[in-house]
């Protein structure tokens, strides 16, 4: 069987996506002559009519329209390779995307001691919390949360995290005595409503459950889509929050949050961390690897309670 011409297949795909000969000849740098001489050896090959001709204008047949489909596909592929090959080859830099609270309370904040060790390191760092396509994406490292890292072909558990009610010193400033969960659960509550693809996050009921009191069901309060923003408005004096211990390391260290009573909660599921295999052949790649890894092994144990 003879073997289709590469480029009358690039031919016929361009006059398919583009509708015109002209325009295909501009777009491979050849005569419409020639595009038009692909065509006829394209049908000829097939023994099919792929283009109906109608003076100076074209048409596909059905039988053009169904073949064009297919091959579309394959050089959308041959375009997916070649950038997956120029993404491996770049060697300027590497490129970390993770959940949008994950960077702005903790990956954002402890990528400076990285850069401390390795001040020639170009790091970016990109907050999302769609899942980038590893290997395809400009993406080499990803932080997510639960079985979202499941798709990914090379990831692990980076470390549990727990919940601990928070609030700003003020709020409590006033009050004499010990402030224990009823004391707590006075007060403005600020609730985080994770998306429903994520698995349930430590409710106030959970919270009051664990510690052995009442609560109202429907009381007031906000609810957040993000753990960051209901930490900010927990630091603005707005109502106690249950927040991840490790976003709130550097709130407590600054005084900006108090935790009055340290009853903590652990999420349901791990963080993960997932890699584009070849990530790891890049400068720093491996050493980013094990950094990431460590500063999780870390973050669980400081996240669980003592």
């Amino acid at each position: 069987m003879t073997v289709i011409a590469l480029r009358a297949l690039q031919a016929f795909e361009a006059v398919g996506r583009l509708g015109s000969v002209t325009a295909a000849a501009v777009e491979l740098g050849v005569s419409p002559g020639a595009v038009s001489q692909h065509l006829r050896k394209l049908e000829a090959h097939l023994s099919v009519s792929l283009i109906e001709r109608r003076g100076r204008r074209i048409a596909m047949t059905a039988l053009g329209h169904l073949y064009h489909a297919e091959i579309a596909k394959g050089f959308l592929q041959f375009e997916a390779a070649g950038r997956v090959l120029a993404r491996a080859r770049n060697t300027g830099g590497l490129t970390l995307s993770a959940l949008s609270s994950v960077v702005n309370k903790w990956i954002g904040r402890r990528i400076f001691d990285w850069q401390a060790v390795h001040p020639d390191a170009q790091i970016r760092i990109l907050g999302q919390d769609a899942e980038p396509r590893l290997g395809i994406d400009e993406v080499d490292f990803r932080i997510t949360y639960g079985l979202r890292g499941s798709p990914h072909p090379h990831s692990t558990a980076l470390f549990r995290d727990w919940v601990v009610p928070a609030c700003a010193p003020a709020l409590i400033a006033a009050h004499a005595g010990p402030v224990g969960p009823a004391e707590i659960l006075r007060h403005p509550l600020l609730h985080i409503a994770w998306e429903q693809h994520f698995s349930t996050f430590p409710h106030w009921r959970d919270f009051a459950h664990a510690a052995g009191v009442a609560f109202a069901e429907g009381g007031p309060g906000l609810s957040f889509t993000l753990s960051s923003s209901a930490i900010d408005a927990a630091v603005n004096k707005r109502g106690f929050v249950l927040a991840q211990m490790s976003m709130i390391t550097d709130e407590l260290a600054a005084g900006t949050l108090v935790v009055p009573f340290d009853l903590r909660l652990p999420l349901p599921e791990s963080y993960f961390l997932a890699w584009d295999r070849s990530a790891l052949d890049k400068p720093h790649g491996q050493a980013f690897h094990g950094w990431l890894t460590a500063l999780g092994r870390r973050q669980g144990l400081a996240s669980a309670p003592q």
